[in-house]
């Protein structure tokens, strides 16, 4: 994203919304996007917006102690952060349980390992770049934006069905881009005569 962004404002374009998959929703894509007041219009990965967590059926979240709790009832004894914050990495919580009483639970099978000296669980923090763009998620201008994805795929389907753009015949990557670039030219003039 930032190469081609960089490219776009080189070429006179004036840039306000980027449309395109998850993989643009990195979170220094979002924080290139935030410096340069530009609205990504990407869905956020489920795992962040819904904060993945596994073993969610075995873990509930006490909300009064600020520590989860297992399924026979037995509280976190200690909570702990984990990676710095604006450091490229999400924050990670890790909850403690006591050990002892994770031996003898009646649903210690395939929660406690017999030998473990710890017994963890881990949630991923939202950093707050993903918190906006969660909001942002839910904004009008964000749904009607969206809504023109389509015409993107349909584009990207034409290069690759139609123009041979998913496999290059040529070796070596300057052949690569001459072939890619004939194919994008293809379609940009078919596009240039449909509209004359």
């Amino acid at each position: 994203m930032p190469k081609l962004l960089e490219i776009s404002k080189k070429n006179g374009i004036k840039v306000d919304t980027i449309i395109g998959d998850a993989a643009y929703l990195g979170k220094e894509n979002l924080k290139l996007a935030n410096e340069q007041e530009v609205k990504v219009v990407s869905r956020l990965n489920p795992s962040i917006t819904q904060g993945f967590r596994k073993d969610e059926d075995k873990f509930d979240y006490n909300k009064d102690a600020d520590r989860f709790v297992c399924k026979a009832g037995h509280l976190a004894i200690r909570k702990a952060s984990q990676n710095k914050k604006n450091v490229g990495k999400n924050q990670v919580d890790t909850y403690y349980f006591d050990v002892e009483k994770c031996k003898i639970c009646s649903f210690k099978e395939g929660c406690y390992k017999d030998g473990a000296r710890t017994k963890i669980y881990s949630v991923l923090i939202k950093s707050e770049l993903h918190q906006e763009q969660m909001a942002f998620q839910q904004t009008d201008y964000y749904k009607e934006k969206s809504k023109h994805r389509y015409k993107i795929e349909a584009k990207n389907s034409e290069l690759k069905n139609v123009h041979a753009y998913h496999r290059a015949t040529s070796y070596g990557i300057e052949n690569m881009q001459m072939e890619g670039a004939m194919a994008i030219f293809t379609v940009n003039l078919t596009r240039i005569l449909k509209l004359m």
